[in-house]
């Protein structure tokens, strides 16, 4: 059964651990990352931004599938389903559909749209028992058309968009979705130093998990960081290893050709990701 990501982030702050959040795209995404969460005695968050559902067939398509997942493969850990930077209108058709758990990105809006809304959205998702989470400061590189440039965050923003009552919140720290550039400066461990300092025991979120150091991950942790996204990673490994096996000919051999041969590789690419990343953020046994 789905469970909002509430507890799961509070225990991991209080750890000093972090929960990944992976974002799906299909079946074998899902069955991967649960599978691997499942091994590990991990708890998961599955992430599905706008596109990715709409890519899937909608978000009543995405619910019927985790739901069916969770039952038919005896799945025990907690899992949360949430909406990644969510619109406005996106955010409701996903609590109507069922997910556990939304994040409503209202950091394009001027700061009083921002509090106006989201206010609105915690008071309905909290009412229905989901968790919320909010952004302040955009992220920097591009997620589904959206792009920012990896801004910080305003820590005092930060403060009043902690106070409207969501459960996590994602502060710009210089992080960007996708590939970093050679020459990206790092994480800026002063702001934030300075956002927990504004938002205590709130648990932070980091997105852009992807390409990020193992030490300035750990160091995350350190300060607050109790939840990271984590996607470009899983495609990267997912198309390089669909490559290798049809360069290798192997679809001409046979029965290669199934689709279930085809992407199996490209399965076992994604659950190495994810175990690597469960192993890093230390969720490992935690579940």
């Amino acid at each position: 059964m789905l469970v909002s990501a509430t507890e799961m982030l509070k225990k991991a702050k209080a750890g000093h651990y972090a929960v990944g959040q992976f974002n799906i795209n299909n079946l074998e995404w899902t069955k991967a990352i649960l599978s691997t969460a499942q091994e590990l005695n991990s708890p998961v968050i599955l992430g599905v931004s706008e596109g990715a559902g709409k890519y899937m067939g909608g978000y009543h398509a995405v619910v019927g599938m985790v739901n069916g997942l969770l039952q038919d493969m005896n799945i025990t850990v907690p899992v949360a389903l949430h909406l990644d930077h969510g619109s406005f209108e996106g955010c409701y058709k996903c609590i109507e559909a069922g997910f556990s758990s939304i994040m409503f990105d209202g950091s394009h809006y001027p700061i009083a749209e921002n509090v106006e809304k989201t206010t609105q959205l915690v008071n309905d998702a909290h009412a229905k028992g989901l968790s919320i989470e909010a952004e302040v400061g955009s992220i920097g590189g591009e997620e589904d058309g959206v792009v920012g440039m990896g801004e910080c965050a305003d820590p005092n923003e930060c403060k009043a968009i902690a106070d409207l009552g969501v459960d996590f919140l994602a502060a710009g720290i210089g992080n960007i979705h996708g590939k970093y550039p050679e020459n990206w400066p790092g994480l800026s461990f002063e702001t934030l130093d300075a956002v927990q300092q504004k938002t205590g025991m709130l648990p932070l979120v980091l997105h852009g998990g992807t390409g990020i150091p193992a030490d300035m991950i750990k160091k995350a942790i350190t300060l607050g960081v109790a939840k990271i996204n984590v996607n470009t990673e899983c495609q990267l490994a997912f198309a390089a290893a669909t490559r290798k096996y049809i360069e290798e000919g192997k679809d001409l051999q046979g029965k290669g050709f199934d689709p279930r041969k085809v992407l199996a590789p490209g399965y076992e690419a994604i659950k190495a990701t994810v175990k690597e990343k469960m192993e890093l953020f230390g969720s490992v046994g935690q579940a």
